[in-house]
């Protein structure tokens, strides 16, 4: 890797799904799945563990907006039972497939970033 390149900043990197250390590979291989490897500067993604974060953010994200438009929706219009469900579904839905990887990406960025390793006792 060329020393006089800056490393990107690690949300945008993660955003985007690109490594963390020089900004150009791919850090997916699949939806959710890391590459063995970055293609560009060789960084192993092995070491990567995310573990439930992007999940656990998702969940809080989605469904408070969920539940938030839900609110707003009852008060204003007062719609029936299926449309609720049928607007919160597919929200749900929607929103957590949009935002798992990106969440995902950011974390595995920051983690890379900050050196954060597993915990150990001495």
């Amino acid at each position: 890797m060329d020393v006089s390149r800056p490393k990107p900043p690690p949300i945008s990197a993660g955003l985007r799904g690109r490594c963390p250390r020089c900004g150009e590979g791919h850090m997916f291989d699949g939806f959710l799945t890391f590459r063995p490897s970055c293609e560009v500067c060789d960084l192993d993604y092995e070491s990567f563990n995310s573990g439930d974060g992007p999940a656990f953010f998702v969940m809080s994200i989605v469904g408070i907006l969920v539940v938030g438009l839900a609110l707003w929706m009852e008060i204003t219009y007062e719609p029936p039972m299926w449309v609720h469900a049928l607007v919160a579904g597919s929200l749900s839905i929607g929103l957590s497939l949009a935002m798992v990887r990106p969440l995902k990406g950011v974390l595995a960025a920051l983690q890379f970033t900050n050196k954060a390793e597993q915990g150990r006792f001495r």
